[in-house]
């Protein structure tokens, strides 16, 4: 037998509107990272916050809707939330530091909100019809991270002859690696001694001389 809601329609009428809505946008961002766009139903959804689908219904008209605001919130509370952070920091392991720390910090109890941004990108590329503008989290991402690095230049600490492009598309690749692993693969525990190794190695603290090796490095 299918698993199905155990509630009647809507949530007790005690419970504020909000809560509700909240209640199944979580619900929707776990389905929509775990099925993907096209396969997640408002069913699923239904049955992951424990309500029925007519609930769904009153809140978000269709799947569309309920996609562009969740990709709209998370945006908000985790990618808009660690540029801002991060735009405050010193030096160019700080800001990146600090921008994944956000992600870390709103996913400790909930890795849906970093595997939906990653499966976001997934599905823009997909479905560009789902792309956002402002909303883009692989542009923003990128322009973040562009920022960052002509910062960096401009305060002495890159050369002034970096490759900018290939040095920000490599960075980009590095934040949404980390970003996979915090919402499929490593715990929060996992994901903290993660980055804490990416800082000690961009800050080249893992790095050692090989004995009669001249300039060749080998990890410590």
């Amino acid at each position: 037998m299918p698993h199905t809601a155990s509630r009647g329609p809507g949530r007790p009428p005690a419970a504020k509107a909000a809560d509700t809505r909240e209640r199944i946008l979580r619900a929707a961002r776990e389905v929509f990272s775990e099925l993907g766009y096209d396969a997640a139903t408002f069913q699923a959804i239904a049955v992951r916050a424990d309500l029925t689908r007519p609930a769904i219904n009153h809140y978000f008209t269709n799947k569309r809707a309920l996609y562009t605001e969740l990709v709209e919130q998370t945006n908000a509370r985790v990618a808009k939330v660690g540029a801002e952070r991060a735009r405050t920091a010193p030096t160019l392991v700080d800001r990146l530091g600090c921008y994944i720390a956000s992600t870390i910090q709103a996913d400790d109890q909930d890795r849906s909100a970093a595997a939906f941004l990653v499966t976001s990108v997934l599905e823009s590329q997909r479905h560009p019809e789902l792309r956002q503008g402002n909303n883009d989290s692989l542009e923003n991402s990128r322009a973040f991270v562009t920022w960052a690095v002509r910062e960096a230049i401009d305060a002495g600490e890159l050369a002034t002859g970096t490759d900018v492009r290939a040095l920000v598309e490599m960075l980009v690749a590095v934040l949404w690696g980390m970003g996979f692993y915090a919402g499929f693969v490593g715990d929060n525990g996992d994901m903290k001694n993660v980055t804490t190794a990416l800082r000690s190695l961009l800050e080249q603290r893992l790095w050692t001389l090989a004995p009669g090796r001249g300039g060749n490095a080998a990890l410590a």
